[in-house]
């Protein structure tokens, strides 16, 4: 047994997005069969224990093609200056270290290849990202803005999360990870179903506004290090 979380997005309240953590059997290997299982096994205890019937994955392991396309491996966003990139490539291009970066030639490699790039495989010291002029500090929830701007441009995409009622994302290490995609799904849900005007967050200063520090988790702060 292992546990994970799923998020919930909250139609009212401070809280933006509920974090439950479901505790479920986990089928252990890296195939995307063996992931598929650990997947369906958390959603069905999400369903038993918390009455949470229609959960989306968020990754490239899900069942769903729309769980796939909202990956952050795989959504897309194009920035003023015409340059188009995955969230995960933008991501981690924009990051800075004690010792360098950012990065941006990252910016034009695949998602995987960005991810696997020999300069942020380093000990040094995360110390904050920059994007096109702007600087951000680690806990400015820089991914989400990243992920939200894309949702925006993807229309056919961000229409079909609404039909969920929560997301998932079985790559997600609460104990090692930073981010969470399907927390950002979550987010963008919950954004719209309270009304936020979210065409204002293209502008850094009204994301951070629109959403203070104190409504939205910081995973960071959660790590056990």
């Amino acid at each position: 047994m292992t546990e994970r979380p799923i998020f919930q997005p909250t139609k009212e309240g401070e809280v933006l997005v509920k974090k439950i953590n479901v505790e479920f059997t986990w089928f252990s290997g890296f195939s995307k069969e063996q992931k598929q299982k650990s997947v369906e096994s958390l959603h069905k205890q999400a369903s038993k224990e918390h009455n949470i019937k229609h959960v989306l994955e968020i990754s490239t392991k899900s069942k769903t093609s729309v769980g796939v396309s909202a990956s952050a491996f795989n959504l897309e966003m194009t920035t003023k200056s015409g340059l188009h990139a995955s969230v995960e490539s933008f991501y981690q291009g924009s990051k800075v270290f004690s010792g360098g970066g950012p990065y941006t030639d990252i910016y034009k490699k695949s998602s995987l290849l960005a991810k696997k790039d020999e300069r942020l495989r380093t000990n040094q010291e995360l110390k904050c990202f920059k994007f096109f002029g702007t600087t951000w500090d680690l806990n400015d929830h820089f991914y989400d803005w990243l992920y939200l701007n894309a949702l925006l441009q993807n229309e056919k995409i961000s229409t079909e999360l609404m039909n969920y009622q929560a997301f998932s994302d079985i790559e997600f290490n609460p104990k090692k990870s930073f981010n969470c995609q399907a927390y950002s799904a979550a987010l963008y849900r919950s954004a719209q179903e309270r009304g936020f005007n979210l065409i204002e967050i293209k502008d850094p200063k009204k994301f951070k506004k629109l959403f203070p520090k104190d409504k939205l988790i910081n995973f960071q702060l959660e790590l056990p290090f």
